[in-house]
C-alpha cells in the first residue's frame, strides 16, 4: 500500500468519483507508514499479523503478496509472524494464514 496500491474493493471507484477522500487515504497511509522507529518490513509484517488474526483471507493473501513482492520476505520470516498469530489468536486464524501462505508461494 506504500505505493498508492490498495487493495480494498471499491478504491478505483473512490478515486475516480471522490478523489478528495481518496487523497485523505494516501495521506493517511503516508502517516502511518512513515518509517519513524518501526521501518516499512516490519510494518509491513504486522499488517500481515492483524489480517491473518482477523482470518481475512483476502486481505492475508494481499499483504503476503505485498510483502514478497515488495521485500522478498522469506517463508520463514512470515511463519515467524504467524506464530505470534498462533499464540495470540488461535489455530484456526493460524492454520487459514499459513494455507494462504503455502499458496501464495506456490503460484
Amino acid at each position: 500500500m506504500k505505493e498508492k496500491v490498495f487493495y480494498g474493493k471499491g478504491m478505483k471507484s473512490i478515486k475516480e468519483e471522490y478523489p478528495d477522500i481518496y487523497d485523505a487515504v494516501v495521506d493517511l497511509n503516508e502517516a502511518v507508514y512513515s518509517g519513524k522507529v518501526l521501518d516499512y518490513k516490519t510494518q509491513k509484517l504486522i499488517a500481515v499479523a492483524i489480517a491473518a488474526s482477523n482470518s481475512d483471507r483476502r486481505a492475508v493473501k494481499k499483504q503476503i503478496m505485498s510483502a514478497v513482492s515488495e521485500f522478498n520476505v522469506s517463508k520463514d520470516e512470515v511463519m515467524d509472524v504467524l506464530r505470534v498469530v498462533l499464540l495470540t489468536s488461535g489455530m484456526p486464524p493460524f492454520i487459514k494464514a499459513v494455507n494462504v501462505l503455502n499458496e501464495v508461494l506456490n503460484e
